[in-house]
């Protein structure tokens, strides 16, 4: 039996997931916070907040695998209870249930993220034995995520992964890559943003989602793993990348309350844990992603 349930199925990264398992032949059950997240007829509207909710949705389903992608993740969202009520409790009741109905699983993969780490005052790239020093609700719900997971360990086949920044068509503006594109996808003569000397590593979320299936299939488990390209980017560097692409060069106005006083600086990840874990295909390039963003 080759069929996986998928939280947050109809979120940015859920798409692109569940296009790659597919071709690789595998029944996709979704899961979806909302009729407007729908992707198909058989996608299951589910509040993981509620236990009974996730019980009556997936207590007498089959399938041997999960991808947990459900969660709330703009960092700037106004109440910082919902990151804990979804972030925490959710996965918290998503594993409870499994854990009760007795799935015999191949494997369940985690989405924590890379903000775990915080503002590590280091340009080297950060492994996963670095500190965790969240400073967001967002990343603090992560780390209290991960706690949770570590306690079903030696219940089920678990790999809890922290993506860094990833990017790629279809992500909301609300996210500052594509709200850059979309200022020169329109052909905006200026853009307002913030600290543009901050450093991230940024991958093509087509990168992320073939990495999320293998490390499905991988025989790994019980660890916690990168997902992230090594190359940071400053969003100058990105700036500069989009007016090559663009044909011309717009201009940058800095909005001091668009910084955040607690901004992470420099965020660069160490992939040797993922690239021993599993084979990588040929990632795309920075330029390639926003080339395909752009179009």
């Amino acid at each position: 039996m080759k069929k996986i349930l998928i939280t947050g199925l109809g979120g940015f990264t859920g798409h692109y997931v569940k296009d790659v398992f597919e071709k690789k032949g595998y029944e996709i059950i979704g899961l979806i916070k909302s009729e407007e997240e729908r992707v198909t007829r058989r996608d299951i509207i589910c509040d993981l907040t509620n236990k009974e909710s996730i019980k009556s949705a997936i207590g007498n389903l089959q399938f041997n695998g999960v991808l947990h992608l459900a969660a709330l993740s703009f960092v700037g969202h106004a109440n910082p209870l919902d990151f804990y009520a979804v972030n925490v409790i959710g996965t918290q009741n998503l594993l409870e249930v499994l854990h009760e109905t007795q799935k015999s699983l191949h494997k369940v993969v985690l989405a924590s993220s890379s903000n775990v780490y915080g503002n590590i005052d280091s340009e080297d790239a950060i492994s996963e034995t670095a500190p965790f020093a969240p400073v967001s609700h967002y990343a603090i719900s992560k780390v209290a995520m991960e706690f949770v997971a570590r306690t079903y360990f030696e219940k089920m086949p678990i790999i809890i992964t922290r993506p860094f920044n990833y990017t790629g068509t279809g992500q909301t503006e609300l996210f500052l890559i594509p709200k850059i594109v979309a200022h020169y996808r329109e052909n905006k003569a200026q853009i307002e943003l913030g600290n543009i000397n901050v450093a991230r590593d940024f991958s093509d979320v087509r990168d992320v989602a073939t990495t999320y299936l293998a490390l499905y299939k991988s025989s790994t488990k019980s660890e916690v793993i990168n997902i992230c390209s090594s190359e940071a980017y400053t969003i100058r560097e990105i700036l500069s990348l989009m007016d090559k692409i663009a044909g011309y060069e717009m201009k940058v106005l800095v909005n001091k309350d668009l910084m955040r006083g607690n901004e992470i600086k420099v965020s660069r990840g160490d992939a040797t844990k993922l690239k021993s874990t599993i084979l990588l295909n040929q990632p795309f390039t920075m330029r390639e992603t926003l080339e395909e963003m752009y179009l």
